[in-house]
């Protein structure tokens, strides 16, 4: 139905944050219909100006990862900025009081402080390791043994993505909904707690690594992009591009034979090596001999020529490509898709801007996209919904220094 609300419609959290995994989590919120106010410092936090900029000198990276907020500016190093802080923390309403935070929660943002305002308050915060010691998504990823199982010998890889980060700020989106629902079911809030090097702790015990170390006495080697366990690895075309191919399941491992026209000498290695085909293991022991019948396939043909082959084939493969052919040349990442929307972006320009990735079925549907705010555009708007004070009041708080709106940080 057209014009139903989103799914978190009504829902408050104030964020107090910067950089990736509480920005993330609270544009997750945000993008799901929820009012997410996001408090910065006047002139913005730490990441305001974080890289990469658009040619104004407006940071791409904060613009990315606001979407869809409120945004007000708030002298916090201020008693009477601090004091307005808390009150839009704890204001009033069964959905509001609901704190989102990676920044230190000590003096006048400790939970206990903010609870003496609302006995009900909902406190998510994360911080470095488990006994508050400080982390970054770097320093934690260096450890994971992820880096070291990265590529084809023992020099660790580093990745670009910030996966805790992102894991992390998904993990507070949950937490946050579950204490919410908890404080639906008992009246009760609470302080949540999630640590980014236990979100890394947990995903490496998860699949399995830290088990294969206890039970198997044995440590993942690097092994290039080989696949662990399965048959997968990355093949060079003629055109000097390069594809991903792998088999999980045995009927895309019969998809590779039939498409490439290659079934016949693929079958001849089973028991040439010993092995069994149509088991995942029995496919990575062979993956060598496996991979020398295809790539004189892939070498003798272009990236295009191998799409057109693996079209409608069922064969599990994909292209790589760097972030400007991801824009340019896949028509996923394109107004096509359902995700996206051209949306104008203050000081930034049009530019492609994803919604959220879930979709709803029903009357929620998926909101479209929204741009982030300008660094303390909602300022008033949010003092007189939220608070309700006056123009006047609002008009001296200015005057004073102790709010600003978007005209101190035009870009």
């Amino acid at each position: 139905m057209a014009g139903s609300p989103p799914i978190l419609s009504g829902l408050r959290v104030v964020e107090v944050s910067a950089f990736i995994a509480a920005p993330l989590g609270g544009m997750t919120l945000a993008q799901l219909g929820a009012e997410v106010i996001r408090i910065d410092p006047i002139g913005g936090n730490i990441d305001y100006r974080r890289w990469p900029l658009a040619p104004s000198g407006a940071s791409l990276y904060w613009s990315s990862l606001n979407k869809a907020k409120r945004s007000v500016q708030i002298a916090l190093n201020r008693p009477e900025g601090r004091e307005i802080a808390q009150a839009l923390i704890a204001s009033p309403g069964e959905d509001a009081g609901i704190l989102l935070t990676n920044l230190p929660a000590s003096g006048w943002m400790d939970y206990e402080t903010l609870r003496a305002r609302r006995q009900d308050l909902i406190m998510l915060r994360l911080t470095g390791n488990h006994d508050g010691t400080g982390a970054v998504d770097y320093t934690v990823n260096c450890a994971s043994g992820f880096p070291i199982a990265t590529g084809s010998d023992t020099t660790p890889i580093n990745h670009v993505l910030p996966a805790w980060d992102i894991a992390a700020g998904l993990y507070l989106c949950t937490g946050l909904l579950a204490a919410e629902r908890a404080r639906r079911r008992d009246g009760k809030g609470q302080e949540i707690t999630l640590a980014l090097s236990d979100v890394m702790l947990a995903s490496v015990a998860n699949l399995g690594y830290v088990a294969e170390v206890q039970v198997n006495g044995t440590v993942r080697p690097p092994m290039g992009n080989d696949l662990y366990g399965a048959f997968g690895r990355d093949f060079e075309t003629s055109d000097g591009r390069r594809a991903f191919l792998c088999a999980i399941s045995n009927r895309q491992w019969r998809a590779i034979g039939k498409a490439t026209g290659l079934a016949a000498k693929l079958a001849m290695i089973g028991p040439m090596m010993e092995v069994d085909l149509d088991d995942e293991g029995g496919r990575f022991q062979a993956r060598h001999a496996i991979a020398a019948v295809l790539e004189p396939w892939f070498a003798a043909r272009s990236l295009a020529e191998v799409t057109a082959a693996f079209a409608g084939s069922g064969v599990l493969w994909g292209p790589y490509q760097d972030f400007g052919q991801l824009v340019r040349e896949d028509p996923r990442c394109s107004a096509a898709n359902p995700l996206f929307a051209e949306v104008t972006q203050p000081g930034i320009g049009t530019v492609l801007t994803p919604a959220a990735p879930l979709g709803f079925e029903g009357t929620h549907g998926r909101r479209p996209p929204s741009p982030s705010p300008r660094l303390g555009e909602h300022t008033d708007a949010v003092l007189a919904e939220v608070l309700g004070l006056s123009g006047a009041a609002i008009g001296r708080l200015h005057d004073e220094g102790v709010v600003a709106g978007p005209e101190a940080s035009t870009v």
